[in-house]
Formats: structure tokens, C-alpha cells, sequence
């Protein structure tokens, strides 16, 4: 059976790109897309950038017809700014709005954004109701299993929220003091799954590294789909990956050097494209050693690629990774 957002059909068991602060810009987007992932959203927005207009905000509203379905992902502590941020964003044209509230970085959840909702469900309720109001488009969120051990109240956040219209919840299988640390535990997003009540898609996220992982969990959880966050950087062929071992029980050969060659080749150019020269180069300098990960001897061009300033410099030094190591192969 499809999944469905609103009248967004997602296919039978989707895999979303989580929205990644400084790594789901539009060129990530694309390499995940190639390879498989069913719906992505922006970086998360701040409500406040957009009202005030700030360049670095507005940039992340753009969206290409090639990424659809996508989801323009937004955050803040203000009700009434999040209801103008959401009209914003809806004019941006997306398929969909989400409001995160699971960020648990200090400078967004102690500024009442984010995870820190938490601690205040009428409030949360508040917003999202403001939001859903704001738009035409459906409204999902994103959301951990509480503030810390003592507070996981996601279950009753996930129906009041139901109650007043989202369309779909995805939930990190963390609380906010944990951060990114411990193990994900998702017993309390199978629990929410069950529940009668609960009608819109549920989807699990934290710690989906492996196919063989997402199999199990996908079994064990129940959830409707899942989102990949972390271990898509640099490595956008686990959507690949996970759907083949779904389709067959066998793991798919991982990528040869010729491919991450290519998909890092792909990302830069619209990197660049996007960013423009100068900044494009830069920007890309934190995902070579992700692409590469793993591959022996490496280091001598991980400095390379890191201090090259021109595109032909990059080009000159990928042309060098292939054959250094396609002859190390022969």
C-alpha cells in the first residue's frame, strides 16, 4: 500500500532525506535524489531569517522541479513569525511544510526553537495549528521522544498534533539530551504506530546506517517509511543500497572508485552552479573525505582536493584518484 502525504503518493515504504543543517543544499539533494531517495526536504529555515529577509535564509527556499516531492523544512520560537515564514515558504512553491522540532543544537533549542518545544506542548500545538492554517500545502514535523528520559511525551504530542492536521510525523528515536549520542531508541515510535488513533504516517529516523539494519527495523518497527540522515553524507548510495536488499535480501556491491569519482564530480559542478565559483569550491571541501571514506592510502589527495582553488585543479586531481587506483586494481 502507497504512502501518502496529502496527495503527495510516496510509494510503499519511502526513504526520505533528512534536512541537514550546512549539507542539504540543492547539489546534496540532486546526488541523493540519482540514487534513490523518495522525498527531501530543505536545510531547516529559520522563521525569523525569513521575515527579516536575510540572503542566507532565502537562499535555502530554492527548490528545483527535479527534487520534487520536496519539503520546505522551518523553525522558530515565534508563533506569529511562524505563521509569516510559513506563507513565505509556501509562495517558494514546495510540495509540503515542516516544522522541526528536534533540533537540539544549544543555538536553536535554547532559543525556544527546535527540540525545546517540547517542554511546552500547548505551545507547540499553537504553532502548528498557525502554520497548518497558513497554507494549502500539507504540514508535516519533525520531532525527537522528549526533552530528556523523564519527559518522552511524544505520544501524546503525536496526537494532539495529529488532531489539528499534519499529514505525517517523523520521529528521531532520541530525546533532546541525548544530542546525537547513545543508541536510537525506537520502542516508543512503534508504540505511537500502534496506536488505533494514529492514522497519518509515521516514519522512524537516528541510527539507519545499514541495509541490513533498515530490513530489521523496517520489521521490527512497523514505521511507514524511514529518513537517512547522517549516513547519506558522502554516501548517497545507501538509498540504492537499502531499497535493493529490500526488493532481493542481497546486499548491493558498494560504489567502485569510478562512481564516487563521478557523484563527487556531479556534486561539485552544482556546487558550483548553485553557489557560484568561489564559494562552490569551498563548500565542497567538508564532503571529499566522506565520498573517499574508507579507501586505503587516501590522505595524500584528501590535502589536495581540500586546498585546490580552481575547478580544474579538483578535475586535475580526480583525474588522478582514477588512475592512481584503477592502476593499483590492474
Amino acid at each position: 500500500m502507497s504512502v501518502q502525504i496529502g496527495n503527495i503518493d510516496l510509494g510503499e515504504f519511502p526513504l526520505l532525506l533528512a534536512p541537514m543543517e550546512d549539507v542539504s543544499d540543492p547539489p546534496f539533494r540532486y546526488v541523493c535524489k540519482q540514487n534513490g531517495a523518495d522525498m527531501m526536504y530543505t536545510e531547516f529555515i529559520s522563521s525569523e531569517g525569513l521575515i527579516r529577509d536575510a540572503a542566507k535564509s532565502r537562499q535555502k527556499l530554492d527548490i528545483f522541479e527535479y527534487e520534487r516531492p520536496i519539503g520546505i523544512q522551518i523553525f522558530g520560537s515565534d508563533i506569529e513569525h511562524m505563521r509569516k515564514a510559513t506563507e513565505i515558504s509556501t509562495q517558494a512553491g514546495p510540495d509540503l511544510i515542516d516544522i522541526n522540532y528536534g533540533c537540539p543544537v544549544k543555538n536553536v533549542a535554547c532559543r525556544g526553537a527546535g527540540a525545546s518545544l517540547l517542554q511546552d506542548i500547548d505551545k507547540m500545538v499553537a504553532m502548528t495549528k498557525a502554520v497548518v492554517n497558513a497554507t494549502h500545502l500539507p504540514v508535516t514535523v519533525k520531532t525527537r521522544l522528549g526533552w530528556d528520559d523523564n519527559t518522552k511525551n511524544v505520544y501524546e504530542v503525536a496526537e494532539r498534533l495529529q488532531d489539528i492536521g499534519i499529514k505525517a510525523l517523523t520521529i528521531h528515536g532520541r530525546t533532546r539530551a541525548q544530542m546525537y549520542k547513545g543508541v536510537a531508541d525506537w520502542t516508543l515510535i512503534r508504540e505511537i504506530k500502534r496506536n488505533p488513533r494514529i492514522q497519518i504516517p509515521i516514519f522512524g529516523n537516528g541510527d539507519i546506517d545499514s541495509p541490513e539494519k533498515a530490513a530489521n527495523w523496517r520489521l521490527e518497527y512497523g514505521v511507514d517509511g524511514m529518513m537517512i540522515g547522517r549516513a547519506a553524507i558522502g554516501y548517497p548510495w545507501i538509498f540504492r543500497e537499502v531499497k535493493h536488499f529490500f526488493a532481493t535480501g542481497e546486499k548491493l556491491q558498494g560504489p567502485t572508485i569510478a562512481e564516487r569519482i563521478e557523484v563527487c564530480r556531479t556534486h561539485l559542478e552544482k556546487s558550483v552552479a548553485w553557489k557560484g565559483l568561489k564559494t562552490g569550491i569551498f563548500e565542497m571541501r567538508r564532503h571529499y573525505s566522506n565520498y573517499f571514506k574508507g579507501i586505503d592510502h587516501f590522505k595524500e589527495f584528501r590535502m589536495k582536493l581540500v586546498s585546490a582553488g580552481t575547478l580544474e585543479e579538483v578535475e586535475d586531481i580526480l583525474n588522478q584518484i582514477a588512475i592512481h587506483y584503477t592502476e593499483e586494481m590492474a
